[in-house]
């Protein structure tokens, strides 16, 4: 009796893998569509944002102030000081500053947009789970009532046989914002 309830386990377990692998499938197609349909300017920004969040842009830059430091102050490698107030320095690393921020804000924009479009889908799940499930619960308090038994006795039963109103509930989370 064991190795069958096992067997069953198995077969539901290598089902929901198929299940997860397709949708796993499903989602990654979708982002590659979405990532084709990126015009120039945002596959741009996401390419600098990905090469300017990285160590070898760290090491980079730390060489290039660490010589440009090193001559002007030390007088490193026979090259006479050309900034000695680093004003020039300044200059460089706040303009740099103005555009690196302005490319990592366009990357959190486009990232922002594409975590709505999950959390509305997200959304549309859930509200469509509650409706099947409220629909079983109603066919289930159904058939218990055909057999015999008050499903309705119970309080919870009533409650979970009615839909729910989305409207209602975020009326419900709104209200204490409002006092």
């Amino acid at each position: 009796m064991e190795t069958d309830r096992r067997a069953v386990s198995w077969a539901d377990r290598k089902r929901l893998a198929s299940v997860l692998e397709r949708n796993i499938r499903a989602l990654d197609q979708r982002r590659q569509q979405d990532d084709a349909k990126a015009g120039f300017q945002d596959r741009l920004a996401n390419a600098i944002t990905r090469a300017t969040g990285s160590m070898v842009f760290v090491y980079v830059h730390l060489l290039a102030f660490g010589i440009w430091i090193a001559v002007n102050i030390w007088n490193v490698f026979g090259i006479p000081a050309f900034d000695p107030s680093f004003t020039v320095l300044a200059m460089a690393a706040s303009v740099e500053a103005i555009f690196l921020s302005t490319f990592v804000l366009i990357t959190q924009n486009r990232m922002a947009a594409a975590a709505e479009k999950r959390a509305e889908l997200d959304l549309q799940i859930s509200l469509l789970a509650e409706h099947e499930i409220t629909k079983l619960a109603t066919m289930v308090a159904a058939i218990a009532e055909r057999i015999g038994i008050d499903a309705h006795a119970d309080p919870e039963v009533a409650e979970i046989t009615q839909d729910v109103i989305p409207e209602a509930v975020l009326d419900e989370i709104e209200e204490p914002a409002k006092s």
